[in-house]
Protein backbone atom coordinates (compact mmCIF):
# COMPACT_ATOMS: atom_id res chain seq x y z
CA UNK A 1 0.00 0.00 0.00
CA UNK A 2 2.39 2.39 1.19
CA UNK A 3 4.76 1.31 -2.05
CA UNK A 4 1.77 1.43 -4.27
CA UNK A 5 1.51 5.53 -2.80
CA UNK A 6 5.36 6.30 -2.92
CA UNK A 7 5.23 5.36 -6.49
CA UNK A 8 2.11 7.45 -7.81
CA UNK A 9 3.96 10.18 -6.23
CA UNK A 10 7.12 10.07 -7.48
CA UNK A 11 5.09 9.56 -11.21
CA UNK A 12 3.07 12.79 -10.39
CA UNK A 13 5.93 14.82 -9.00
CA UNK A 14 8.20 13.67 -12.18
CA UNK A 15 4.92 15.09 -14.66
CA UNK A 16 5.06 18.08 -13.02
CA UNK A 17 8.64 18.67 -13.28
CA UNK A 18 7.99 18.06 -17.06
CA UNK A 19 5.13 20.44 -17.86
CA UNK A 20 7.13 23.40 -15.95
CA UNK A 21 10.16 22.56 -18.06
CA UNK A 22 8.16 22.53 -21.31
CA UNK A 23 6.05 25.42 -20.07
CA UNK A 24 9.48 27.42 -19.50
CA UNK A 25 10.97 26.44 -22.42
CA UNK A 26 7.71 27.97 -24.60
CA UNK A 27 8.39 30.95 -22.62
CA UNK A 28 12.00 31.41 -23.46
CA UNK A 29 11.47 30.30 -27.41
CA UNK A 30 10.12 33.10 -29.40
CA UNK A 31 8.94 32.44 -32.63
CA UNK A 32 12.03 33.65 -35.52
CA UNK A 33 10.68 36.17 -37.54
CA UNK A 34 10.26 35.88 -41.69
CA UNK A 35 13.27 36.92 -43.49
CA UNK A 36 12.44 39.20 -46.63
CA UNK A 37 11.34 37.10 -49.88
CA UNK A 38 14.74 36.62 -51.87
CA UNK A 39 13.87 38.35 -54.73
CA UNK A 40 12.86 41.36 -53.43
CA UNK A 41 15.14 44.73 -53.93
CA UNK A 42 15.19 48.27 -52.91
CA UNK A 43 16.65 50.73 -55.30
CA UNK A 44 17.41 54.10 -53.32
CA UNK A 45 18.78 57.02 -55.48
CA UNK A 46 20.49 60.41 -53.76
CA UNK A 47 19.47 64.08 -53.74
CA UNK A 48 22.83 65.47 -54.79
CA UNK A 49 25.21 62.73 -55.83
CA UNK A 50 24.26 60.82 -59.08
CA UNK A 51 24.78 57.42 -56.37
CA UNK A 52 22.04 54.59 -56.65
CA UNK A 53 21.92 52.18 -54.35
CA UNK A 54 20.99 48.81 -54.82
CA UNK A 55 19.91 46.44 -51.73
CA UNK A 56 19.39 43.23 -50.68
CA UNK A 57 17.30 43.11 -48.04
CA UNK A 58 18.00 39.66 -46.91
CA UNK A 59 21.87 40.03 -46.65
CA UNK A 60 21.36 43.81 -45.63
CA UNK A 61 24.12 44.80 -48.62
CA UNK A 62 24.24 47.53 -50.59
CA UNK A 63 25.69 47.50 -54.31
CA UNK A 64 26.70 51.40 -55.59
CA UNK A 65 25.87 52.04 -59.24
CA UNK A 66 26.07 55.84 -61.42
CA UNK A 67 22.88 57.25 -61.96
CA UNK A 68 23.12 60.45 -65.33
CA UNK A 69 21.39 62.77 -62.83
CA UNK A 70 20.95 63.12 -58.88
CA UNK A 71 17.18 63.93 -57.52
CA UNK A 72 15.52 61.80 -59.88
CA UNK A 73 12.01 60.35 -59.35
CA UNK A 74 12.50 56.70 -58.99
CA UNK A 75 9.47 54.12 -59.88
CA UNK A 76 9.28 49.87 -60.46
CA UNK A 77 7.87 48.70 -63.94
CA UNK A 78 4.67 46.66 -63.59
CA UNK A 79 7.05 43.28 -64.77
CA UNK A 80 8.92 44.55 -61.24
CA UNK A 81 12.48 43.61 -63.19
CA UNK A 82 13.50 46.83 -64.20
CA UNK A 83 13.18 50.23 -62.08
CA UNK A 84 12.52 53.60 -63.93
CA UNK A 85 14.72 57.01 -62.77
CA UNK A 86 12.72 59.71 -64.43
CA UNK A 87 14.35 62.87 -64.43
CA UNK A 88 11.82 65.99 -65.94
CA UNK A 89 14.68 69.06 -64.98
CA UNK A 90 17.22 66.97 -67.92
CA UNK A 91 14.85 65.33 -69.69
CA UNK A 92 16.34 62.41 -68.89
CA UNK A 93 14.79 58.78 -68.53
CA UNK A 94 16.72 55.69 -67.73
CA UNK A 95 16.04 52.08 -66.69
CA UNK A 96 17.51 50.08 -63.99
CA UNK A 97 17.26 45.94 -64.45
CA UNK A 98 17.20 43.71 -61.71
CA UNK A 99 18.17 41.09 -63.45
CA UNK A 100 15.29 39.38 -61.82
CA UNK A 101 12.59 37.72 -64.10
CA UNK A 102 9.33 36.62 -62.88
CA UNK A 103 7.47 33.62 -64.36
CA UNK A 104 4.77 33.48 -61.74
CA UNK A 105 5.71 30.19 -59.84
CA UNK A 106 9.24 30.91 -59.84
CA UNK A 107 12.17 33.75 -60.76
CA UNK A 108 14.98 34.03 -62.69
CA UNK A 109 17.90 34.91 -62.74
CA UNK A 110 18.89 36.78 -65.73
CA UNK A 111 22.37 38.59 -65.71
CA UNK A 112 23.72 40.95 -63.19
CA UNK A 113 21.97 44.53 -62.30
CA UNK A 114 22.92 47.24 -64.39
CA UNK A 115 21.67 50.36 -66.28
CA UNK A 116 19.92 49.74 -69.80
CA UNK A 117 21.08 50.79 -73.02
CA UNK A 118 17.34 52.70 -73.86
CA UNK A 119 16.87 56.59 -72.80
CA UNK A 120 14.27 58.95 -72.59
CA UNK A 121 14.29 62.07 -73.76
CA UNK A 122 10.64 64.23 -74.00
CA UNK A 123 10.46 67.65 -72.89
CA UNK A 124 10.40 67.53 -69.28
CA UNK A 125 9.22 64.24 -68.80
CA UNK A 126 7.00 63.88 -65.11
CA UNK A 127 4.03 61.69 -64.41
CA UNK A 128 5.28 58.03 -64.87
CA UNK A 129 3.12 54.79 -65.69
CA UNK A 130 3.84 50.96 -66.51
CA UNK A 131 1.32 48.31 -68.04
CA UNK A 132 2.37 44.80 -69.34
CA UNK A 133 5.86 45.53 -70.79
CA UNK A 134 5.54 49.07 -71.77
CA UNK A 135 6.37 52.17 -69.64
CA UNK A 136 4.88 55.65 -70.26
CA UNK A 137 5.80 59.22 -69.77
CA UNK A 138 3.54 62.56 -69.75
CA UNK A 139 5.61 65.17 -70.67
CA UNK A 140 4.86 68.22 -68.93
CA UNK A 141 7.00 70.81 -71.51
CA UNK A 142 4.77 69.51 -74.69
CA UNK A 143 1.72 67.41 -73.64
CA UNK A 144 3.20 64.35 -75.56
CA UNK A 145 3.51 60.88 -74.44
CA UNK A 146 6.67 58.46 -74.55
CA UNK A 147 6.20 54.99 -74.65
CA UNK A 148 8.64 52.03 -74.74
CA UNK A 149 8.62 48.16 -74.61
CA UNK A 150 10.63 46.25 -72.37
CA UNK A 151 12.33 44.20 -75.44
CA UNK A 152 14.09 47.56 -76.06
CA UNK A 153 15.27 48.25 -72.79
CA UNK A 154 19.31 46.70 -73.91
CA UNK A 155 19.04 47.93 -77.25
CA UNK A 156 21.96 49.95 -78.06
CA UNK A 157 20.74 53.31 -79.08
CA UNK A 158 17.38 52.74 -78.27
CA UNK A 159 14.69 55.69 -77.32
CA UNK A 160 11.62 55.93 -76.18
CA UNK A 161 8.75 56.80 -79.30
CA UNK A 162 6.84 59.96 -79.05
CA UNK A 163 3.01 59.87 -78.85
CA UNK A 164 1.83 63.52 -79.89
CA UNK A 165 -2.45 63.94 -79.00
CA UNK A 166 -2.38 67.92 -80.11
CA UNK A 167 -2.20 68.82 -76.34
CA UNK A 168 -0.71 72.14 -75.18
CA UNK A 169 1.94 72.03 -72.32
CA UNK A 170 0.86 71.45 -68.94
CA UNK A 171 1.31 69.33 -66.10
CA UNK A 172 -0.54 66.19 -66.96
CA UNK A 173 -1.03 62.25 -66.74
CA UNK A 174 -2.14 59.60 -68.29
CA UNK A 175 -2.40 55.67 -67.60
CA UNK A 176 -3.22 52.91 -70.37
CA UNK A 177 -6.03 50.57 -70.41
CA UNK A 178 -6.71 46.87 -71.09
CA UNK A 179 -7.89 47.67 -74.61
CA UNK A 180 -4.63 49.60 -75.86
CA UNK A 181 -6.17 53.10 -76.14
CA UNK A 182 -4.44 55.93 -73.11
CA UNK A 183 -6.87 57.92 -70.88
CA UNK A 184 -4.69 61.52 -70.96
CA UNK A 185 -5.30 64.87 -69.43
CA UNK A 186 -6.24 67.68 -72.03
CA UNK A 187 -5.82 71.91 -70.77
CA UNK A 188 -8.36 73.77 -72.29
CA UNK A 189 -7.48 77.26 -70.10
CA UNK A 190 -10.44 77.00 -68.07
CA UNK A 191 -8.50 77.20 -64.65
CA UNK A 192 -5.38 79.22 -64.54
CA UNK A 193 -2.17 77.74 -63.91
CA UNK A 194 -0.68 74.28 -65.13
CA UNK A 195 -3.34 72.03 -64.00
CA UNK A 196 -5.43 70.33 -66.83
CA UNK A 197 -8.45 70.14 -66.34
CA UNK A 198 -9.76 67.41 -68.89
CA UNK A 199 -9.19 63.61 -69.99
CA UNK A 200 -9.65 62.11 -73.13
CA UNK A 201 -9.15 59.04 -74.77
CA UNK A 202 -6.80 58.38 -77.48
CA UNK A 203 -4.97 55.47 -79.38
CA UNK A 204 -1.80 54.24 -80.17
CA UNK A 205 -1.19 57.53 -83.13
CA UNK A 206 -2.38 59.91 -81.00
CA UNK A 207 -5.57 59.98 -82.31
CA UNK A 208 -8.88 60.82 -80.12
CA UNK A 209 -11.25 58.16 -79.90
CA UNK A 210 -13.63 59.47 -77.00
CA UNK A 211 -13.34 63.19 -76.23
CA UNK A 212 -14.08 64.72 -72.60
CA UNK A 213 -17.34 64.75 -71.70
CA UNK A 214 -16.44 66.50 -68.55
CA UNK A 215 -14.83 69.61 -67.51
CA UNK A 216 -13.34 69.88 -63.93
CA UNK A 217 -11.44 72.35 -61.82
CA UNK A 218 -8.15 71.02 -61.75
CA UNK A 219 -6.78 67.12 -61.98
CA UNK A 220 -3.61 65.71 -60.44
CA UNK A 221 -3.06 62.22 -59.12
CA UNK A 222 -4.43 59.47 -60.84
CA UNK A 223 -3.98 55.33 -61.30
CA UNK A 224 -6.33 52.13 -63.11
CA UNK A 225 -7.01 48.99 -63.09
CA UNK A 226 -6.96 48.03 -66.83
CA UNK A 227 -10.47 49.30 -67.39
CA UNK A 228 -11.31 52.10 -65.27
CA UNK A 229 -8.97 55.04 -64.17
CA UNK A 230 -9.22 57.75 -61.38
CA UNK A 231 -7.97 61.01 -61.73
CA UNK A 232 -8.12 63.39 -58.66
CA UNK A 233 -9.84 66.85 -59.04
CA UNK A 234 -10.74 69.96 -57.53
CA UNK A 235 -14.39 69.16 -58.44
CA UNK A 236 -15.01 65.39 -57.34
CA UNK A 237 -12.81 62.26 -58.25
CA UNK A 238 -12.94 61.95 -61.87
CA UNK A 239 -13.55 58.38 -63.01
CA UNK A 240 -13.04 57.08 -66.92
CA UNK A 241 -13.78 54.38 -68.22
CA UNK A 242 -12.12 52.91 -71.30
CA UNK A 243 -15.31 52.88 -73.29
CA UNK A 244 -15.00 56.31 -72.66
CA UNK A 245 -17.88 56.89 -70.23
CA UNK A 246 -17.10 59.61 -67.37
CA UNK A 247 -18.29 60.33 -64.03
CA UNK A 248 -17.70 62.27 -60.53
CA UNK A 249 -17.50 61.03 -57.26
CA UNK A 250 -18.13 63.66 -54.72
CA UNK A 251 -15.65 63.97 -52.24
CA UNK A 252 -17.22 63.37 -48.75
CA UNK A 253 -19.50 66.35 -47.05
CA UNK A 254 -16.76 67.88 -45.02
CA UNK A 255 -13.71 68.17 -47.40
CA UNK A 256 -14.47 71.89 -48.34
CA UNK A 257 -12.00 72.92 -50.57
CA UNK A 258 -9.77 69.82 -49.96
CA UNK A 259 -9.33 67.37 -52.85
CA UNK A 260 -7.10 63.95 -53.68
CA UNK A 261 -3.73 65.07 -55.20
CA UNK A 262 -2.78 61.84 -55.23
CA UNK A 263 -4.38 58.44 -56.29
CA UNK A 264 -3.27 54.86 -55.84
CA UNK A 265 -4.53 51.51 -56.86
CA UNK A 266 -5.04 48.75 -54.24
CA UNK A 267 -5.43 45.47 -56.71
CA UNK A 268 -5.46 43.46 -54.01
CA UNK A 269 -8.85 44.65 -52.95
CA UNK A 270 -9.97 45.87 -56.19
CA UNK A 271 -10.38 48.95 -55.02
CA UNK A 272 -8.56 52.98 -55.05
CA UNK A 273 -7.02 54.70 -52.15
CA UNK A 274 -6.71 58.59 -52.23
CA UNK A 275 -4.94 60.85 -50.13
CA UNK A 276 -4.71 64.49 -49.53
CA UNK A 277 -2.83 65.94 -46.89
CA UNK A 278 -5.77 68.29 -45.68
CA UNK A 279 -7.79 65.28 -45.11
CA UNK A 280 -6.03 62.20 -44.69
CA UNK A 281 -6.34 58.41 -47.05
CA UNK A 282 -9.94 57.20 -47.84
CA UNK A 283 -10.47 54.14 -49.68
CA UNK A 284 -12.74 54.66 -52.90
CA UNK A 285 -15.06 52.33 -54.41
CA UNK A 286 -16.08 53.66 -57.72
CA UNK A 287 -18.40 50.96 -58.71
CA UNK A 288 -20.71 51.62 -55.23
CA UNK A 289 -19.89 55.68 -55.68
CA UNK A 290 -18.36 55.44 -52.19
CA UNK A 291 -15.82 57.23 -50.20
CA UNK A 292 -14.58 55.85 -46.69
CA UNK A 293 -11.75 57.16 -44.37
CA UNK A 294 -8.72 54.53 -43.83
CA UNK A 295 -7.38 57.13 -41.62
CA UNK A 296 -8.66 60.65 -41.01
CA UNK A 297 -5.71 62.70 -40.15
CA UNK A 298 -4.03 66.06 -40.96
CA UNK A 299 -0.83 64.14 -39.81
CA UNK A 300 0.43 62.00 -42.26
CA UNK A 301 3.89 62.73 -44.06
CA UNK A 302 3.13 59.87 -46.47
CA UNK A 303 0.41 57.72 -47.34
CA UNK A 304 1.57 54.52 -49.62
CA UNK A 305 0.13 50.85 -50.83
CA UNK A 306 1.81 48.19 -50.38
CA UNK A 307 3.46 45.80 -53.09
CA UNK A 308 0.32 43.46 -53.28
CA UNK A 309 -1.88 46.07 -53.22
CA UNK A 310 -3.60 45.10 -49.84
CA UNK A 311 -2.59 47.24 -47.15
CA UNK A 312 -1.92 51.22 -46.78
CA UNK A 313 0.91 52.06 -44.45
CA UNK A 314 0.99 55.56 -43.00
CA UNK A 315 4.09 57.60 -42.01
CA UNK A 316 3.38 60.23 -39.32
CA UNK A 317 5.10 63.72 -38.76
CA UNK A 318 5.83 62.48 -34.98
CA UNK A 319 7.66 59.25 -36.14
CA UNK A 320 4.82 56.68 -35.82
CA UNK A 321 3.94 54.00 -38.14
CA UNK A 322 0.42 52.97 -39.04
CA UNK A 323 -0.67 49.91 -41.33
CA UNK A 324 -3.96 49.01 -42.27
CA UNK A 325 -5.77 45.78 -44.11
CA UNK A 326 -7.55 47.91 -46.73
CA UNK A 327 -10.21 44.50 -47.65
CA UNK A 328 -11.35 45.29 -43.49
CA UNK A 329 -10.60 48.70 -42.50
CA UNK A 330 -8.87 47.37 -39.60
CA UNK A 331 -5.47 48.86 -38.23
CA UNK A 332 -3.22 45.75 -38.29
CA UNK A 333 -0.18 47.57 -36.57
CA UNK A 334 1.43 50.67 -35.55
CA UNK A 335 4.29 52.25 -33.28
CA UNK A 336 7.32 54.88 -33.11
CA UNK A 337 9.56 53.67 -35.83
CA UNK A 338 11.72 57.18 -36.63
CA UNK A 339 12.22 60.74 -35.12
CA UNK A 340 9.70 63.35 -35.36
CA UNK A 341 9.66 65.17 -39.02
CA UNK A 342 9.28 69.00 -39.28
CA UNK A 343 6.44 70.18 -41.48
CA UNK A 344 9.05 72.29 -43.19
CA UNK A 345 11.53 70.12 -43.84
CA UNK A 346 13.02 70.07 -47.23
CA UNK A 347 14.24 66.29 -47.67
CA UNK A 348 11.75 64.17 -45.44
CA UNK A 349 11.73 60.39 -44.98
CA UNK A 350 10.57 58.01 -47.96
CA UNK A 351 8.72 54.86 -47.13
CA UNK A 352 7.47 51.75 -49.25
CA UNK A 353 6.54 48.04 -47.58
CA UNK A 354 5.98 43.94 -49.08
CA UNK A 355 4.32 42.23 -46.89
CA UNK A 356 6.71 41.37 -44.55
CA UNK A 357 8.95 44.51 -44.21
CA UNK A 358 8.65 48.55 -44.86
CA UNK A 359 11.56 50.54 -45.61
CA UNK A 360 12.08 53.75 -44.67
CA UNK A 361 14.95 56.27 -45.91
CA UNK A 362 16.88 58.45 -43.75
CA UNK A 363 18.22 61.37 -45.98
CA UNK A 364 20.14 63.28 -42.47
CA UNK A 365 22.14 59.76 -41.95
CA UNK A 366 22.75 58.05 -45.16
CA UNK A 367 20.38 55.14 -44.32
CA UNK A 368 17.60 52.83 -45.25
CA UNK A 369 15.65 51.48 -42.45
CA UNK A 370 14.43 47.81 -42.52
CA UNK A 371 11.18 47.59 -40.35
CA UNK A 372 9.46 44.26 -39.79
CA UNK A 373 5.55 44.34 -40.17
CA UNK A 374 5.45 41.70 -37.46
CA UNK A 375 7.36 43.43 -34.51
CA UNK A 376 7.88 46.99 -35.78
CA UNK A 377 10.94 47.00 -32.62
CA UNK A 378 12.83 45.02 -35.24
CA UNK A 379 14.98 47.46 -37.36
CA UNK A 380 17.56 46.75 -39.29
CA UNK A 381 20.29 49.28 -41.18
CA UNK A 382 21.66 49.83 -44.76
CA UNK A 383 24.22 52.31 -45.67
CA UNK A 384 23.35 53.89 -48.60
CA UNK A 385 24.28 57.07 -50.32
CA UNK A 386 24.83 60.83 -48.38
CA UNK A 387 21.37 62.05 -48.87
CA UNK A 388 18.93 59.16 -50.26
CA UNK A 389 16.55 60.97 -51.85
CA UNK A 390 13.35 58.30 -53.46
CA UNK A 391 13.54 54.24 -53.15
CA UNK A 392 11.41 52.23 -55.05
CA UNK A 393 10.79 48.14 -54.41
CA UNK A 394 11.66 46.13 -57.65
CA UNK A 395 11.92 41.98 -57.71
CA UNK A 396 9.26 39.76 -56.75
CA UNK A 397 8.03 38.63 -53.51
CA UNK A 398 9.00 35.17 -53.90
CA UNK A 399 11.62 32.99 -52.95
CA UNK A 400 11.48 30.30 -55.67
CA UNK A 401 13.91 29.85 -57.72
CA UNK A 402 15.40 27.51 -60.40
Amino acid sequence: MKKGLFKSLLIAAALLSFTACDNDNEKEVEPELEMEHRFVRILVNDEVSNEVSLVDPQKLTAEKFTAGFPKSALYRTAAGRFGALVNGTNNHVQLFDTGLEGHGDHVDVKGTPKFGALIGDGNKPTHFKSKGDEIITFNDGDGTLSIAQQADFHTTGAKMKLINAGNVAHHGAMTKFDNGTYAITEKDGSVAGSLPERVKIIDGTGKTVHPSSIQTKGIHGNASNGHTSVFGSASGILVVDQSGAQKLIPHPADFGDAWFGSIFEAAGVGKFVGFTAAKGAFLIDVDKGEVKPVLASADIMQAKIDLAGKNLVALMYNGEVKLFDLATGAEKVSGMVISPVARNETQKPQVEATARYMYITQPKSGELLQISTANLARIQRVKVSGTPYRLSILGFESSEGH
